[in-house]
């Protein structure tokens, strides 16, 4: 096994792991209804995403390119992993487009609910959207795990 291979799988279960674990606890802290929880907890998803889900992404970026790059995979075709690399660009784009912007929202919002004792429509709206986006942007790279270990085609 080599390095970069430990640093890919290294960097698949700090984006894969973090994703998950940060929608389990927005929802158990929304659970409550309580806005300084959900406050607390809006804001450590972003942190954590700085924390674990963007090196996890480098990670997986740079060892993978090159691994694909050293077993000559780019010049085969479409492939498992032309398709994996443009699933992967399409979670970035759900990512950076409309999940930051959706959690730097609820941080807000949460904020606002600590001062008014409860959460507002403008915030539940903010996180449903999350929540559907958020799906989405997991089960999309869970397929690509899927492909990076069938090698399918």
């Amino acid at each position: 096994m080599t390095v970069w291979l430990i640093l890919h799988m290294l960097g698949v279960v700090l984006f894969l792991g973090n994703i998950i674990t940060a929608a389990f606890w927005k929802l158990r802290a929304e659970a409550t209804r309580k806005p300084e929880i959900v406050h607390h907890a809006v804001k450590n998803v972003m942190l954590a995403d700085f924390v674990f889900t963007i090196p996890g992404l480098v990670l997986v970026t740079v060892s993978g390119i090159i691994m694909a790059h050293e077993g000559n995979l780019f010049s085969s075709g479409f492939n498992w992993l032309i398709m994996s690399v443009i699933l992967f660009g399409i979670t970035g784009i759900i990512w950076s487009a409309v999940l930051l912007p959706l959690q730097r929202a609820m941080i807000r919002l949460s904020e606002d609910g600590i001062h008014t004792g409860e959460l507002s429509p403008a915030f539940r709206l903010a996180s449903r959207r999350w929540d559907y986006f958020g799906i989405v942007s997991t089960l999309v790279p869970v397929a690509v795990l899927i492909l990076m270990i069938a090698k399918g085609f």
